[in-house]
């Protein structure tokens, strides 16, 4: 089994279920008492907020590479940014370290396109939402993007900064947000990308009824740490 490098702390919040997806599908995979092999660098994600909040890409890229860097050489053989937004530097962490960097929208967008679906709604940070490094890449594969309008995309973002980053799981978020997906699934858009890592904590493919609407929910977090797992687990 191929060692599995972490980047995490974007927040700890999600970094918790990327440990715990990976090891769970390894067990489920492997059986008996196997675990993953991981090295986990985890960031302050108060200095990343921050420099993100001012959009100081440059410093974030330092900070990141650093990381890659340090998970590189603590012997990890394959790199995950655990976070959505933060992969708007994901060419400088690759361009940093010998060993390949697992690219969240890579893996989405395959999956996406593996199910059949053409158009997609993402949802995420603001960074994520209306920045070219998300949606163009997965355009690039193929994939019709659209995204809330300016209104919605500011509550997302709020609704992760103020609230899951910090541990806030809230019903009426939960019940707002399922119905601004389900608008969009009245108009004909049916596969909903949750391109933040945290958003998983708050709505899930369970949360709708499946007799009313035809809605598939892509969780960037499991599809990026099980996608590791696939990738550690076929070097054996």
């Amino acid at each position: 089994m191929k060692t599995i490098g972490l980047i995490g702390g974007m927040s700890w919040e999600s970094t918790a279920e990327y440990y715990r997806i990976i090891n769970d599908d390894v067990r489920k995979r492997v059986g008996g008492l196997r675990s993953a092999k991981i090295v986990l660098y985890s960031v302050d994600f108060g200095e990343v907020e921050q420099l993100q909040r001012h959009e100081d890409w440059g410093g974030l890229a330092g900070l990141v590479v650093d990381a890659a860097q340090r998970v590189e050489r603590a012997g990890a053989d394959v790199m995950l940014i655990c976070t959505n937004t933060m992969h708007n530097v994901a060419d400088d962490v690759q361009n940093s370290i010998q060993i390949p960097l697992l690219h969240i929208v890579d893996v989405t967008a395959e999956k996406i396109l593996c199910d059949g679906y053409q158009k997609v709604c993402l949802f995420g940070t603001k960074f994520t939402m209306e920045k070219e490094f998300y949606k163009g890449r997965l355009q690039n594969k193929g994939l019709d993007v659209v995204v809330p309008s300016p209104i919605v995309r500011d509550v997302v973002h709020r609704i992760i900064y103020d609230e899951l980053c910090v541990g806030k799981i809230l019903p009426s978020s939960r019940s707002w947000m399922k119905r601004i997906i389900e608008g969009f699934a009245e108009k004909n858009t049916f596969a909903f990308i949750l391109g933040c890592t945290e958003l998983p904590l708050l709505i899930q493919q369970k949360d709708f009824d499946a007799s009313k609407y035809v809605i598939k929910v892509y969780d960037t977090t499991k599809i990026h740490a099980e996608a590791a797992v696939d990738y550690a687990l076929s070097r054996e």
